[in-house]
C-alpha cells in the first residue's frame, strides 16, 4: 500500500470523492478546507472485506460531517488482518478491518507480532463472522487436515490471518510447514492456480459467500473440507476465539450437503491518535445504516449492535464507547 504525505494529500481532494472504492488514501486524518479525510485498510478483491468496506465508505462519506466539514471516507485494498494491524500500528491508517484473534495477538505481542505488541490499536467494533473454508478441486483426494501432507498449499497474501492458522491445524494434526509447499497467493490468485491444477489447497477465511472460491465454484467441482473432530477441538482451546459453524448446503454451486468447520469474528479497529468525534461518528454510520451493509454482501446483514463488542479483546476506542454507553450496551 503506498501512502502519500498529508501536504500531498490536500491536492487530491477532487479525487478522493465519497465512497471511492479501491482508490489509494492517505493516514492521520487530514483535512482541507472543507472536509475531512478517513480511510479504512480492508483486504484483497477476492475477499469480503473488500467490498463491505466500499460500502462502509460510501456509508460514511453520505452521512457523516465533523464541526461542518464533510468526511471523506475511502477503502483501500490491502494484505488483510496483519498487514493492516501493523498499518495502524504505524498510524498509517485511520481504520482497517482485522481478525479478531490477529488483534488479540496484535496487542499482547504473540504468534507473528512475537515481543512487538502494538498496545495503540483499539476496537470500533465487531463485524460478522469470518468462516474458515479449505478450498479444493473435488477429486483432490484431500479430505481432511491430515491429506495436506506433501501438498502445495495457499495460506494466503503475506500479511494474512491465515499464516497462523495454517501453523495450528497442520500442528494439531501431527503435521509442520515442512510437511508442505507452501504458497503465499491472494485468494484471487490461489483460485487461478487451483484451476490451472498449480495449487492443491487454498485456506481462506473471509465471510461467505466469497468472490474468489465462488469464481472457482462456477467453472469447477470443489469441495470445502470439513474441520471438525477431536483435533479441531484442541485448536480450538489453543485458539478460543474460532468458534464451530456450519457453512450451509448451497452457498457455492455444487456444494449439496452443509459443511462443518470453523468461524472468527471480523473487528473493526482503529488506533488511539484518531480523534474521538470522528469515530464516535463512524460507529453510528456502520451500525445504524447494517440494512444497507445487507444488500452488498450476505454477511453485512449479520453486522449488529447486539454483537458489537463480541470477541473484542483489545480497548474499544473511547469514541465508539461513547455510541455504545448512548445505546446503552455498555456500562
Amino acid at each position: 500500500m503506498q501512502l502519500k504525505s498529508p501536504s500531498k494529500r490536500k491536492f487530491l481532494s477532487a479525487v478522493l470523492v465519497a465512497g471511492a472504492i479501491g482508490i489509494t488514501s492517505i493516514a492521520n486524518v487530514a483535512q482541507a478546507a472543507d472536509r475531512v479525510f478517513f480511510a479504512i485498510a480492508t483486504g484483497g478483491t477476492g475477499g469480503t472485506y473488500y467490498p463491505l468496506g466500499g460500502m462502509l465508505a460510501q456509508l460514511i462519506s453520505n452521512n457523516v460531517t465533523i464541526d461542518g466539514k464533510k468526511l471523506s471516507a475511502t477503502a483501500e485494498t490491502g494484505n488483510a488482518s496483519v498487514a493492516n494491524s501493523k498499518l495502524l500500528g504505524r498510524g498509517e491508517i485511520e481504520s482497517a478491518f482485522a481478525a479478531a484473534d490477529i488483534l488479540d495477538a496484535a496487542y499482547k505481542g504473540t504468534n507473528q507480532f512475537d515481543g512487538q505488541p502494538i498496545k495503540n490499536l483499539r476496537a470500533i467494533g465487531a463485524l460478522y463472522p469470518e468462516t474458515v473454508q479449505l478450498v479444493v478441486q473435488a477429486d483432490s483426494g484431500i479430505n481432511t487436515i491430515a491429506d495436506l501432507k506433501g501438498k502445495t498449499v495457499s495460506s494466503g497474501a503475506p500479511g494474512s490471518g491465515q499464516y497462523q492458522l495454517l501453523s495450528d491445524l497442520l500442528e494439531v494434526y501431527g503435521l509442520s510447514r515442512a510437511d508442505i509447499t507452501e504458497d503465499h497467493s491472494s485468494f484471487s490468485q490461489s483460485v487461478e492456480k487451483i484451476k490451472d491444477g498449480n495449487l492443491d489447497a487454498s485456506l481462506i477465511t473471509a465471510g461467505t459467500p466469497t468472490a474468489s472460491v465462488v469464481d472457482l465454484a462456477n467453472g469447477h467441482d470443489i469441495k470445502i473440507v470439513p474441520l471438525v473432530g477431536a483435533e479441531i477441538d484442541t485448536l480450538r482451546k489453543k485458539q478460543p476465539y474460532y468458534g464451530s459453524t456450519v457453512l450451509k448446503a448451497g452457498t457455492y454451486k455444487g456444494q449439496d450437503s452443509d459443511v462443518q468447520t470453523l468461524a472468527v469474528r471480523a473487528i473493526w479497529a482503529t488506533h488511539d491518535k484518531v480523534p474521538d468525534d470522528i469515530v464516535y461518528a463512524v460507529t453510528k454510520a456502520l451500525y445504524e445504516n447494517t440494512e444497507t451493509l445487507g444488500k452488498v454482501h450476505p454477511k453485512g446483514k449479520e453486522v449488529s449492535l447486539e454483537t458489537a463488542l463480541e470477541s473484542v479483546s483489545i480497548p474499544v476506542h473511547p469514541g465508539a464507547m461513547k455510541y455504545y454507553k448512548e445505546k446503552g450496551i455498555m456500562k
